[in-house]
């Protein structure tokens, strides 16, 4: 299995688990800086690991992102409709 590098230095395993590397992205921008971190900082960062990636890797890791974001999306419309059926 191949791994990438944060641009602190942290290994990150590229096995198709996109939540590795969202935590891996949170420890090292977010926990580390103690949330003093911008919206660029994390931008460059994702870069950075992107950078890393092969064609197939961001294939692979896009289509998983956009797996997660669809199911969020729809439970953030269900939880709101939920909300008005209960009015």
């Amino acid at each position: 299995m191949r791994t990438i590098r944060t641009t602190t230095g942290a290994s990150i395993a590229l096995d198709g688990d996109l939540l590795s590397v969202m935590e891996a992205l949170h420890q090292e921008v977010t926990a580390k800086r103690e949330l003093e971190r911008s919206f660029d900082d994390m931008v460059r960062e994702i870069q950075h690991l992107i950078g890393q990636m092969d064609d197939e890797e961001r294939r692979a890791y896009l289509a998983e992102s956009l797996f997660l974001n669809t199911v969020k999306y729809e439970n953030d419309k269900l939880e709101a409709y939920m909300k008005k059926l209960s009015r």
